[in-house]
């Protein structure tokens, strides 16, 4: 990517989209563009001067074709989805599914028909089936049945990939696709039903430790295993991505039937009670810590192998303790904005 060349980033307010956006900036691209649809993230120092913010419904297909026709990017990251954690897809699947769908199928057929040369899709790792062999290689997509309680956002993700490749094929377009482990970090959505484990745990044990709280309950066994990355090494690994030489991508990405899409995370795994002491520990609660069983664990591990990436050159460069430091940090800065998730 040329650092003048106009960038696309769809769903610039997510916690996905700023940490593109400011991966972005700190490798000095100019010309940023990024959908908003509710809200209008905070900008950190120096982006506002290189990024313009855009009101822009994804879910209106003529409003994104006239965004296109307007803006004519050369590349695209495609971060805007509709996300959240058990609570949230158990609650919501029709919305989870249909608004996904949309999204994607919108901004993808979109860059297609303006000719862009470069989109990227942001995926998610529940795309592999619920008994994958561990860890998951993106040669295990569509082996089996997959995890009942986010089936609708993983069908949508799967789509998206594959709407990718099917592109690819019928059009020659360059779309490709990382599908990153459980991501952490600044932005993230806090609500303390619908949003993921850890931004879930973290605001939970706050609050327990503001309140004197004698213990804290965490849903399920505490032994299913989860993979996390920081959203600022998943921004770092995109950029690298879409940086490939030509004939690299070719070779990786591109060449049917391999598949399109790289996946990103850090290689290592920590049971759910080892994440729950740790953010308990990082908060400072001292309480006691009970798990539910009656709550479901969902999958029993969900570790992927980051072997293909890594020989590309990219590894991740965040641990766990450190980022869930930092992200405490963010919390605690923008708690009013993050109380609101």
């Amino acid at each position: 990517m040329n650092r003048t060349e106009k960038i696309f980033v769809a769903g610039a307010a997510g916690m996905v989209g700023s940490a593109l956006v400011r991966a972005l900036v700190a490798q000095g691209f100019e010309n940023i563009v990024g959908s908003i649809h509710r809200s209008r993230p905070p900008l950190d120092a120096g982006t506002g001067e290189r990024m313009r913010l855009v009101p822009l419904d994804l879910l209106d297909q003529q409003a994104v074709k006239g965004f296109y026709t307007r803006e004519r990017p050369a590349h695209v990251f495609l971060a805007a989805a509709r996300v959240g954690g058990i609570h949230a897809n158990n609650t919501y699947p029709a919305s989870f599914i249909y608004e996904n769908l949309v999204i994607q199928s919108n901004i993808i057929h979109g860059a297609y028909e303006c000719g862009v040369s470069r989109l990227l899709f942001l995926g998610s790792s529940c795309i592999y089936p619920k008994l994958a062999p561990q860890p998951m290689r993106e040669e295990h997509l569509l082996t089996g049945p997959l995890e009942p309680t986010n089936e609708p956002y993983a069908l949508a993700k799967i789509a998206g990939i594959k709407t990718c490749e099917s592109y690819n094929r019928q059009y020659g377009t360059r779309f490709v696709a990382v599908m990153p482990t459980n991501l952490y970090g600044p932005g993230d959505n806090f609500h303390p039903q619908n949003s993921h484990v850890l931004p879930a745990l973290l605001r939970r044990f706050h609050e327990a430790r503001q309140n004197r709280a004698e213990r804290v309950t965490v849903w399920g066994t505490g032994k299913a295993m989860r993979e996390f990355l920081h959203v600022d090494d998943m921004a770092e690994a995109s950029l690298f991505v879409m940086n490939l030489p030509d004939d690299a991508l070719q070779r990786e990405l591109l060449s049917y039937p391999r598949p399109c899409f790289v996946n990103v995370g850090t290689g290592q795994d920590v049971t759910i009670r080892e994440l729950a002491e740790t953010v308990a520990n990082t908060v400072g609660y001292k309480g006691e810590l009970i798990f539910d069983a009656s709550k479901p664990d969902g999958t029993p591990r969900k570790l992927l192998d980051v072997s293909r990436l890594t020989a590309l050159g990219w590894t991740a460069r965040i641990g766990l303790e450190e980022g869930i430091r930092s992200t405490y940090a963010w919390f605690l800065k923008n708690e009013a904005q993050a109380r609101l998730g």
